[in-house]
């Protein structure tokens, strides 16, 4: 069974409905280390050492966090500047993440159709993400699409009801090892065949 690290930043947690719905369902499964790094570290002063020893132990590396102004919050972009050192995440003798798995999981406040060169935002989210896929890249990790929760505003029931369900059903599939339908034309892991399934009642 693969190994997860679910690497955790958001700093208004509480009041976030539909990250708590998500949370729930994965932080205390077996083969899953839920990292909350707001918890951990409220003054940014991360720990090196543990960090990079977590990572080590992991196959599975998650970035889970909000989308805060097209990125990611603050926590997660220092985490990102201080952990993945040179010579050791990257460069002639970092090869300390090679071939592992790599893949944001991120909430949106828009709707998915305000992503995309005729919405307000422009861009699609997986543009917004290019930097975090070149990370990976450079540390030798195989990126995957994001599985995103969007329109989280007006989230309905029965839509994060679903969502949950293939959040579930994506660490099921990342634990087996599974092979995602992915093509280029695959924005989200949400939609491949593997994780878009109804749930069973």
């Amino acid at each position: 069974m693969q190994s997860i690290l679910v690497l955790f930043a958001h700093p208004k947690f509480e009041h976030s409905k539909t990250n708590k719905a998500l949370v729930s369902k994965i932080q205390n499964r077996e083969g899953v280390t839920f990292h909350d790094l707001y918890e951990l570290y409220p003054d940014f002063n991360i720990d090196l050492q543990r960090e990079k020893e977590l990572l080590t132990k992991h196959d599975v590396i998650i970035w889970h966090h909000p989308f805060y102004w097209y990125n990611c919050p603050p926590l997660m972009k220092q985490w990102i500047d201080v952990v993945l050192e040179f010579n050791w995440a990257y460069g002639p003798q970092g090869n300390a993440l090679e071939n592992k798995k790599c893949l944001n999981v991120i909430t949106t406040g828009g709707a998915r159709e305000v992503y995309c060169t005729s919405g307000n935002n422009h861009y699609s989210v997986n543009e917004f993400l290019r930097p975090f896929e070149q990370t990976a890249r450079l540390c030798g990790m195989e990126y995957l699409p994001p599985f995103a929760v969007m329109g989280t505003h007006k989230i309905t029931t029965e839509d994060l009801e679903l969502h949950t369900h293939q959040y579930e059903r994506l660490i099921d599939a990342l634990q087996q090892g599974k092979t995602f339908d992915i093509t280029k034309h695959c924005e989200f892991l949400n939609d491949t065949q593997l994780i878009n399934q109804t749930p069973k009642k």
